[in-house]
């Protein structure tokens, strides 16, 4: 089940019953589970996108990536992974859709940031 001890008795306290508990914590996962096949879909088979990533040398404006991939899994309410640039990459902790043009994802070590990507470079 999603939802550890504390959670679970808080959600007891407010009425919640086992299967109500089991109820909920599968619509989480499925809804984790959409959002990585939509961010999948999102980076597809790669190519050119924009981020508002900050860089060490940048100038805090919008950057331009090739993307090689997203490679994207889920385990209950958690959503993981790696982005493949065509030079380097970096591990994904967490992702949503904003919208047709945009994603953001919460990038872990060497970026440690939520990052927003883009299609469109005026969409950021």
């Amino acid at each position: 089940m999603h939802f550890d001890p504390r959670e679970q008795a808080a959600l007891r306290e407010v009425g919640l019953d086992t299967d109500d508990l089991r109820t909920a914590s599968d619509l989480v996962a499925e809804a984790v589970g959409e959002a990585a096949a939509d961010l999948a879909d999102f980076f597809g088979g790669g190519g050119t996108y924009y981020s508002d990533m900050e860089t060490a040398h940048g100038d805090g404006g919008v950057r331009e990536h090739e993307v090689d991939h997203l490679d994207v899994y889920t385990h209950a309410a958690d959503l993981r992974g790696y982005l493949r640039f065509d030079r380097w990459g970096v591990p994904v902790e967490d992702g949503r859709v904003l919208n047709d043009e945009t994603v953001e994802l919460t990038l872990g070590d060497t970026v440690n940031d939520r990052v927003r990507f883009a299609t469109d470079p005026d969409a950021l």
